[in-house]
């Protein structure tokens, strides 16, 4: 049933950073069509700087391992909600924390709808033995269809990016030549089945490099992924890695800079594509059919490991799941190939 009188919304959406990412097209466009709306995004803090500076856009931080932890913890949460003066609440996330908090809300008359994650279709797309392979909804439509059960229809066409961000002056110097085109490639995902092997990243970063047409900014996070683009920061001349070095902030403003992402099916590539940065991506064990495919992004942009070979793909949802002999599916999709495209899309936009 439509709430037609809602005015402000909780959004809740505790999860990854590309999960979060996802929500902005979805939340831009409705601020936009509905200008009465008032919108609190219930995320972790680390994600907070997505939502910076959007307007009728504030950010309640959830803290899950501090004193928001547990079913104790997330009673509090719902206090600390409900003085908010809600009128409704949007749960895009539909895990066992926001279902407890759901049962909370219950207690209340603020109406509290929860995504339809698909799950049954899902597990048939990565079922081997499926018997049709078709693109399921997508993360957008299914987030949509939350908002409009609150009233507040909104159509893919009607989902906005964000404009750039002013880049911080302690990488400004990357944008000094204007000769060579900005792009930033991420590596890495958070499972090796979506994650191109270190030995042919390295190769494409040889060919894009000795073309001398690209400065390269290396992302990534963590002891080991800092170590590995380090040694690609000193061996390549053109390659630069902002890995440990920036906040998250500003690498938002960095990546709302870049005239093209490459990336893996993972949060960098949600990131890029939500400032409307045209993003290659490149797929493993994983598929964009499942509904992950980064917003508005044209099909051509993405790079799939060969399913004639490896019919089974996809393999699971999130990349951590595969048969035997499917470690290397990735290793179908050549170097040259990926060099091609990122030559291909950063012709067509001169």
């Amino acid at each position: 049933m439509a709430i037609n009188n809602t005015k402000h919304i909780l959004v809740i959406r505790l999860s990854a950073m590309g999960d979060v990412a996802m929500t902005v097209p979805v939340i831009l466009g409705l601020i936009k069509k509905y200008p009465e709306v008032k919108i609190t995004v219930l995320t972790k803090a680390f994600t907070a700087p997505i939502f910076a500076n959007i307007p009728n856009v504030r950010v309640y931080k959830a803290d899950v391992k501090g004193k928001h932890k547990g079913v104790l913890g997330l009673w509090k949460l719902y206090k600390e909600l409900k003085s908010l003066q809600l009128d409704a609440v949007a749960d895009i996330h539909n895990v066992l924390r926001s279902t407890i908090l759901k049962q909370y809300f219950k207690f209340s008359s603020i109406p509290f709808i929860q995504i339809d994650k698909g799950r049954a279709a899902k597990k048939e797309l990565v079922n081997s033995q499926r018997t049709s392979f078709i693109p399921l909804k997508t993360t957008f439509e299914r987030y949509a269809e939350v908002f409009g059960k609150l009233g507040y229809p909104i159509a893919i066409s009607e989902m906005e990016t964000l404009p750039k961000r002013a880049i911080s002056e302690n990488v400004s110097y990357l944008k000094d030549s204007k000769a060579k085109s900005l792009i930033g490639i991420a590596p890495f995902a958070a499972f090796s089945g979506k994650m191109y092997p270190h030995h042919l990243m390295e190769e494409v970063l040889g060919l894009l490099n000795s073309s001398n047409n690209y400065q390269i900014v290396l992302f990534g996070g963590g002891e080991k992924e800092i170590e590995i683009l380090s040694k690609w920061d000193a061996q390549f001349e053109n390659c630069h890695s902002v890995a440990g070095k920036l906040s998250f902030s500003d690498e938002l403003k960095l990546i709302s800079n870049l005239e093209l992402m490459l990336a893996m099916d993972s949060g960098n590539a949600h990131l890029a594509a939500m400032f409307a940065v045209p993003t290659v991506t490149i797929w493993g064990v994983t598929h964009p059919y499942a509904g992950f495919y980064p917003f508005n992004q044209p099909e051509q942009n993405a790079l799939l490991s060969d399913r004639k070979k490896y019919p089974a793909i996809p393999t699971s949802i999130y990349g951590n799941k595969f048969p035997g002999g499917y470690d290397k599916v990735m290793e179908t999709i050549l170097p040259e190939t990926i060099v091609q495209k990122i030559s291909e899309i950063l012709s067509d936009s001169v």
